[in-house]
């Protein structure tokens, strides 16, 4: 368990969800889909990061994805560390769009630097327990944030409180039933708050 291959979000209208993720993002089989029926309401408890280089990728990519059907949580904004807004897809999943530049260095460009997934949970410690024990090597650990390093992972891999994740959001932390996400690594495991890893195919 040292990389994410992929991630795949569990939808109940695959062939819409990928329309939907091929037009707003263009991520490829980095972000794949399949249909589910299994319960789910309210925070699943992660959300998936894109970063970008400059304040016109953030706008391209959360003017496309409204475009697609997504909608606004948080509108993109300037803030303290940054420039990011928040969208909703169709399928439930919450992204952030976010560069840490303040100004444009040219064109506006629909180019990720990097996926990242972040995964809120209960006990902080006791996850990046979980994690370290298999592999996993620790960038970044202050206070309810834990920030893997995944070298050339396609996927980045955090930990967040699950409180403090929502409230970052923008949405109540309440929710029941699925995370409706599953991780492809090189190992399958279930974490200490439910997230599940497959082994991605070869």
């Amino acid at each position: 368990m040292t990389s994410i291959d992929h991630i795949t979000l569990e939808v109940a209208d695959a062939s819409a969800a990928q329309q939907f993720y091929d037009a707003a993002f263009g991520l490829g089989d980095r972000v794949r889909v399949r249909a589910s029926d299994t319960p789910s309401s309210g925070f699943r408890g992660y959300t998936l990061s894109i970063t970008v280089t400059q304040p016109a990728d953030v706008n391209a990519f959360v003017e496309a994805a409204l475009a697609a059907g997504a909608t606004t949580i948080k509108p993109v904004a300037k803030s303290l560390w940054g420039v990011g807004g928040t969208v909703q897809a169709p399928d439930g999943a919450i992204w952030k769009i976010a560069t840490s530049a303040k100004k444009d260095t040219g064109p506006a460009r629909r180019e990720p630097e990097s996926i990242v997934l972040l995964l809120g949970v209960d006990d902080v410690g006791a996850s990046k327990q979980f994690y370290t024990a298999r592999g996993l090597p620790v960038g970044k650990s202050f206070g309810s944030y834990v920030q893997f390093d995944l070298k050339d992972s396609p996927v980045q891999l955090g930990l967040y409180k699950r409180r403090a994740l929502a409230k970052d959001a923008g949405v109540p932390e309440d929710g029941t039933g699925s995370h409706r996400i599953v991780i492809g690594g090189d190992s399958a495991a279930t974490d200490p708050d439910g997230f599940a890893w497959e082994a991605a195919a070869r």
